[in-house]
């Protein structure tokens, strides 16, 4: 039996997130079914790096899978990009470890949360990017930034039901950037894990910073107390992008 680390790629605009539905259509579900006809075999189960929510985007995606094959890896990427539909693709994949999972054996992940800041929305970027038609403080958003490296409880930044998920809502930030180019508000960080919409919520209480309606002291103290109140608003799914997980 082998145990194969797999990196994909996908558009998250057409699925209900990563993780199986009972009644919609995932990139779970479409994958395995992918994998049981290329190996023909009923579908096995794939472990992902993550879940992710409904119109959530993927560029580097790592889930394992154990089958019993002599498929090349090779092969096995080939196959399976031309089963699969166009808005997923399979980058890579090799030979890990027996006791290698996907999600536990992750280090840190990073994630991209994009904000079109032109006047007209793009019709090329839709539901690949936030439309946001206003100048933002790229100033106050770094300050602000700034605010969120190191280890800290996240709890203002967890939408609530998303606690009971998890033991701790202590996070560490390794990195957050934030660039422009062209109209594009890019959000970048990096960090050990993180809590459910816990990116969305922090690229919303960095608009908020920029048009004044939270302060640094609002993010100290949400980061201090974890009142949810002090932080900004979830912004849309469409914007974010698991971008990279480090093992």
């Amino acid at each position: 039996m082998r145990n194969l680390k797999v990196f994909i790629a996908y558009n998250g605009a057409d699925f209900h997130g990563f993780q199986r539905q009972e009644n919609a259509i995932s990139v779970q579900e479409v994958v395995e079914k992918a994998i049981g006809k290329l190996l023909k075999i009923p579908p096995p189960v794939i472990y992902g790096c993550s879940r992710t929510d409904t119109g959530v985007h993927a560029r580097r995606f790592c889930f394992n899978v154990r089958i019993d094959s002599k498929i090349p890896c090779t092969g096995f990427v080939k196959g399976m990009n031309t089963l699969l539909p166009d808005s997923i693709a399979v980058l890579s994949c090799e030979d890990a470890s027996d006791d290698f999972h996907a999600r536990y054996a992750a280090k840190a992940k990073e994630y991209v949360y994009l904000i079109n800041t032109k006047p007209s929305r793009d019709v090329f970027l839709q539901k690949l990017a936030y439309h946001y038609p206003y100048p933002l403080d790229y100033e106050k958003m770094r300050k602000a930034a700034g605010l969120f490296l190191g280890e800290h409880d996240f709890a203002a930044f967890c939408r609530a039901e998303g606690k009971s998920r998890v033991k701790t809502t202590v996070r560490t930030i390794y990195e957050l950037e934030i660039t422009r180019n062209d109209g594009i508000c890019e959000i970048r960080i990096r960090g050990n894990g993180f809590l459910y919409n816990m990116v969305r919520i922090v690229a919303g209480t960095l608009i908020y910073i920029s048009e004044g309606r939270r302060s640094l002291e609002d993010i100290e103290n949400a980061l201090e107390n974890g009142d949810r109140a002090l932080a900004g608003v979830t912004l849309p799914s469409e914007g974010l992008y698991l971008s990279e997980v480090y093992y």
